[in-house]
């Protein structure tokens, strides 16, 4: 469940007529999906271990018991919203309609699908790493062939670790404020209200002398010298190392601090890995709320410039700061 104070800030930060309109939105689906973050959050914990099930996504991934619980939850979650008719994940890739375990009271004014990763980084959740949950909501029953930065109306990071959050993103159109990132902390599980810990996350100029980085797909500088020569010029000026192999703890961290770059470029020997779906379109959409940049490491271009055609496409990332995402591309693309 979400708090009061979750309620009123979604209520001053839309305004009364994008409230209204988006009524859906903010009484059942965010508050539901919230409270299923605070249920994974309990299912990490009490898994005491980490094993795979014997299947593997459409990916080809080995599935891990606590990917497995974590969609389950998220599914579930998603049934209890009538107003989220299709969803897709990384673990099922295919836009199925919703099994919905309550009946909507009246025909819905509001139609979302959602697109998520239920478990982000659970490559590294066995040494008790801080891994997380992604989710995007789209307007329409679809979020392929869409326009991204248009449609995807609300995304979610969720970190799970010594503390367990998420950064909430909203784009609505009409709303007082039209993009909007802000931060609640999860309780123990769903049966503990959310609260709103940060009314703003933004992106700033570091007040101090720390400037961070994460350089991820580290293994590609060594067949590119564009990239062994950024990552040497963030060693070269002492920028502070903070890379988990995690894409949501890591960018979290950056957010949390104000500054930071996540980079994972691409050569012919270390594809891209991220799916634009289920991670780069939410994640970008995260950053821009909060004043900063995600553009394609590959060759600049907008993540969130361009509809997703398919659900297998995959891109690389470089996100944080304006213009320390100006001046990684300036370098790699040189």
């Amino acid at each position: 469940m979400a708090s009061n104070s979750i309620h009123d800030h979604l209520q001053a930060v839309l305004g009364p007529v994008a409230y209204e309109k988006r009524n859906a939105l903010c009484t059942s689906v965010l508050p539901t999906i919230i409270s299923a973050l605070a249920d994974i959050s309990k299912a990490l914990r009490d898994a005491h271990s980490v094993v795979t099930v014997g299947s593997t996504n459409t990916f080809g991934d080995e599935q891990l018991n606590v990917d497995v619980a974590a969609e389950e939850l998220v599914r579930a979650a998603l049934g209890r919203c009538p107003s989220v008719v299709t969803a897709s994940s990384e673990e099922d890739p295919v836009e199925r309609p919703v099994s919905h375990t309550v009946s909507a009271s009246q025909q819905q004014s509001e139609v979302y699908s959602a697109a998520f990763d239920p478990l982000d980084g659970s490559s590294i959740i066995g040494p008790g790493w801080a891994v997380g949950t992604i989710i995007g909501l789209w307007d329409g029953p679809s979020a392929l062939r869409q326009a991204p930065r248009e449609r995807q109306i609300a995304s979610i990071l969720a970190s799970y670790g010594s503390r367990n959050t998420a950064l909430v993103a909203l784009r609505i159109p009409g709303a007082t404020t039209p993009a909007v990132c802000f931060e609640v902390g999860l309780g123990d599980d769903s049966r503990v209200p959310a609260a709103l810990t940060r009314t703003e996350v933004r992106y700033c100029a570091p007040e101090s002398r720390s400037r961070y980085f994460a350089p991820a797909n580290l293994r590609a500088a060594s067949e590119s010298p564009a990239y062994m020569a950024l990552v040497q010029h963030y060693i070269t000026e002492r920028y502070t190392l903070r890379y988990s192999g995690g894409l949501v703890p890591d960018v979290v961290h950056a957010m949390s601090k104000g500054h930071g770059l996540y980079v994972s470029p691409v050569t012919a020997g270390s594809k891209a890995k991220l799916r634009r779906l289920f991670e780069l379109c939410p994640v970008a959409m995260v950053v821009e709320c909060a004043g900063g940049k995600a553009v394609d490491a590959a060759d600049g271009s907008d993540i969130l410039a361009r509809a997703v055609e398919d659900i297998n496409e995959k891109g690389a990332l470089a996100c944080g700061n304006v213009d320390e995402v100006d001046f990684a591309m300036q370098k790699l693309l040189a």
